[in-house]
C-alpha cells in the first residue's frame, strides 16, 4: 500500500475538495452492481485512490490508543442503565437479547430498543423494550430492492434518507426517556449498539456516556477481506472499499445526522471538510461471529475483537406441536428450506422451485413460511412440511441440511446445529456468508435468489447429503 502512495501521490488533498469533486473522485472508482454490491477498481483513478489510502491509520503514523486494562474477577462493578439499539431483521435483534438477558444476570437495568415489530419478542425474552422508529419489513423491502444499503438509483435516494432520518432521531429518546408503561425513567449510563443505528455515537457524544459497537458483519477496515458489501478485484483495494462503503452511506445521511445534532443534541454540525466520515473504527467494537469462521484480521487493532456467536438458545425450552413431532420422527431427517423475514417477489414460483428440487433428490423437506409467504399458495405433498415460527436451534438437530438466506444468525445455528448449509443470499453480508461458508467446506457455492431454479437447488441439496459434507458440519 505505501508502495502505490510513493508511486501514485498526486497534489490533490482528499478533505480539501468540495463535496462535488469528492463524490466525482470516488464515483470514478465505483459501480453500483447488480447485486447492490460496490465494485472498487483501483485502477481506475490512481491519484484518488491514492489520496484515499493516506487515511489508513498505520501510513499516517497513527494508530487508536487504549489504556492497558487490569481484570480482577472480585473489582465491584456498578449497576448501569443500558441502553441497546438494534437496527435491522429479527435475526439482527436475537444475538443482542442473548446479551441483554446476560447483562440482566450481572444486575444491569437493560433496555432494548428496536422496531415495533419486535415488541412481543423482545418482552417474551424478558428484556424492557423501547421502540425505534422504522418498519423492519420495510428495511427489508428496501433492502431486497437494492441488495444492501446504498441506493441503486436516484429514485431510492429520497427512500433511504426517509427511513434513516426517523431512526435517527429515534434513537435519543430510547436512551433518555422513560419507559412507556410503567413510567420508570430512564437514562442511559452506557450504550450499546450495531452499526447501523447511526444515531448511537452522536446520542453518546451527548450523554457523556461510553459506547460499544457489536455487529455480525464486518464494518472495520482490513486489508484481509474486501467490505461485505463490495466487490473489489484487486487485493490493494481491499482496506479503501471500506471506506468507500463509509463515504457512499456518510453522504447519504450526513444531512440528517447534523440536523439531529443541532436541533435535538444541542451539538455543533459535522463540517463539510470534516475527516469524519461515520466511521466506527475509532469505536469499541466486538464481532458476533465464530474465530474459526472468521479469525480477527491483524490489522485490526485492540480496540476491535471477534467474540464468537450470541445465541438466545430458545429451543432448550421449546415444545412443538405434537403434528410437527410425529412428521419429524415418522422418516428420515428433512432438508430445512426458509428465508426468515425475507420478502419474496414470487412466493409461488419459489415454493414450486423448492418442491421440484426435493423431489428430483427424493428428500423430505420442512419449509418455513416466513415473511415471504413461502407455501402458501400450493397443496404440499406429505413428505413436505410447512411451519412458522419454529425455533431454528431446536429445529436444525432434526435435519440434514439447511437451505437459507444467509442471516448471520441462521448461518450460526446451522453451523452450531452441525448442517450442511446452502445459501441463498438476498442482499448485503448474505453474499458474505454465503461464500464464507463455502469456502470452509460447510456448503456448495451460494446460489443467489434472482439465480435460484430446480437446478441450482438438486445440486445444491446433493452436495450436502454427500459424506464429506457431513463430515466436515
Amino acid at each position: 500500500m505505501t508502495e502505490w502512495i510513493d508511486t501514485q501521490r498526486p497534489d490533490l488533498k482528499f478533505d480539501e475538495l468540495s463535496g462535488d469533486k469528492q463524490k466525482q473522485l470516488v464515483a470514478d472508482l465505483v459501480k453500483i452492481q447488480r447485486d447492490g454490491t460496490v465494485k472498487v477498481d483501483i485502477e481506475k483513478n490512481a491519484p484518488a485512490v491514492s489520496e484515499l489510502l493516506k487515511l489508513h491509520p498505520t501510513l499516517e503514523g497513527s494508530s487508536p490508543i487504549v489504556d492497558d486494562v487490569v481484570s480482577e474477577s472480585k473489582k465491584l462493578i456498578p449497576r448501569l442503565k443500558i441502553a441497546i439499539l438494534v437496527v435491522g431483521t429479527r435475526g439482527d435483534v436475537q444475538p443482542f437479547l442473548a446479551i441483554a438477558r446476560r447483562l440482566q444476570e450481572f444486575g444491569h437495568h437493560v433496555r432494548l430498543a428496536t422496531h415495533t415489530n419486535f415488541r412481543n419478542f423482545v418482552r417474551s425474552a424478558g428484556v424492557n423494550f423501547y421502540p425505534l422508529a422504522g418498519d423492519s419489513r420495510e428495511l427489508a423491502e428496501y433492502m431486497t430492492r437494492n441488495r444492501g444499503f446504498i441506493p441503486s438509483g436516484p429514485g431510492e435516494i429520497s427512500v433511504q434518507r426517509k427511513h434513516l432520518k426517523v431512526i435517527i432521531e429515534s434513537t435519543l429518546p430510547a436512551c433518555t426517556e422513560p419507559d412507556l408503561e410503567t413510567g420508570m425513567p430512564f437514562r442511559a449510563q452506557a450504550i450499546i449498539a450495531n452499526a447501523p443505528a447511526y444515531g448511537h455515537t452522536h446520542v453518546a457524544e451527548a450523554l457523556h456516556v461510553p459506547l460499544h459497537i457489536f455487529f455480525t458483519m464486518p464494518w472495520t477496515p482490513t486489508n484481509e477481506f474486501p467490505h461485505p458489501l463490495a466487490r473489489v478485484p484487486q487485493n490493494t483495494g481491499y482496506w479503501l472499499s471500506y471506506i468507500i462503503v463509509e463515504l457512499l452511506i456518510w453522504w447519504g445521511i450526513r444531512g440528517s445526522i447534523n440536523e439531529f445534532r443541532r436541533k435535538k443534541l444541542n451539538l455543533p454540525p459535522i463540517a463539510y471538510f470534516s475527516t469524519y466520515r461515520g466511521s466506527i473504527s475509532h469505536l469499541p467494537t466486538a464481532y458476533m461471529w465464530s474465530p474459526s469462521v472468521v479469525p480477527k484480521p491483524k490489522d485490526w487493532g485492540p480496540l476491535v475483537d471477534v467474540v464468537g456467536y450470541c445465541f438466545l438458545d430458545r429451543g432448550f425450552k421449546y415444545q412443538p406441536e405434537e403434528l410437527v413431532l410425529k412428521w419429524i420422527q415418522k422418516g428420515t431427517k428433512p432438508i430445512y428450506v426458509g428465508f426468515g423475514s425475507m420478502p419474496l417477489a414470487e412466493p409461488q414460483r419459489t415454493t414450486h422451485i423448492i418442491l421440484e428440487a426435493l423431489k428430483d433428490t427424493g428428500q423430505r423437506g420442512i419449509i418455513d413460511r416466513g415473511l415471504g409467504g413461502l407455501g402458501n399458495c400450493t397443496e404440499l405433498p406429505e413428505d413436505v412440511l410447512l411451519i412458522q415460527d419454529c425455533p431454528h436451534d431446536w429445529l436444525f438437530r432434526h435435519c440434514s441440511a439447511v437451505v437459507h438466506h444467509g442471516g448471520a444468525g441462521t448461518t450460526s445455528t446451522g453451523l452450531r446445529a452441525g448442517c450442511p448449509t446452502t445459501i441463498v443470499p438476498f442482499f448485503g453480508d448474505q453474499f458474505f456468508w454465503g461464500e464464507t461458508t463455502h469456502q470452509k467446506g460447510l456448503g456448495p457455492a451460494p446460489i443467489p435468489i434472482s439465480q435460484l431454479n430446480p437446478t441450482h437447488l438438486s445440486n445444491a441439496i446433493n452436495f450436502m447429503l454427500q459424506p464429506e459434507s457431513n463430515d466436515s458440519g
